[in-house]
C-alpha cells in the first residue's frame, strides 16, 4: 500500500512539473518579433515584456549585422587580392 501511495504521488509530480514547464514554454514564446500582424498582441504586453522583447530584437540585429559586416570584409579581402594580381601581372 505505502509502495502504491508512493508511486502515484511520483506520477503526480512528474505530470505537475511537465505541464509547469509547458505553461512557462508557452508564456514565454508569446510574440517572436514586432509585425504589422501582431500590433495588437505587442501593445496589450506590459511595459517590461515589450522592454525585454525589444531588447532581444536589439541584440538578434546587432549578431546578424556583425555576421554580415564580417562577410563583406572577407570577400573585399579576396576582391582586393585578385585585384593586385591582375595589376602586378
Amino acid at each position: 500500500m505505502l509502495i502504491l501511495l508512493f508511486f502515484a504521488i511520483a506520477i503526480y509530480l512528474y505530470i505537475f512539473f511537465r505541464v509547469y514547464r509547458y505553461k512557462k514554454l508557452l508564456k514565454n514564446k508569446k510574440i517572436i518579433s514586432f509585425n504589422k500582424n501582431n500590433l495588437y498582441k505587442w501593445m496589450n504586453l506590459t511595459k517590461k515584456e515589450r522592454y525585454n522583447l525589444s531588447k532581444k530584437d536589439s541584440a538578434s540585429y546587432f549578431n546578424k549585422r556583425k555576421v554580415l559586416l564580417d562577410q563583406i570584409r572577407k570577400e573585399y579581402k579576396i576582391i582586393s587580392k585578385k585585384g593586385k594580381k591582375i595589376l602586378d601581372s
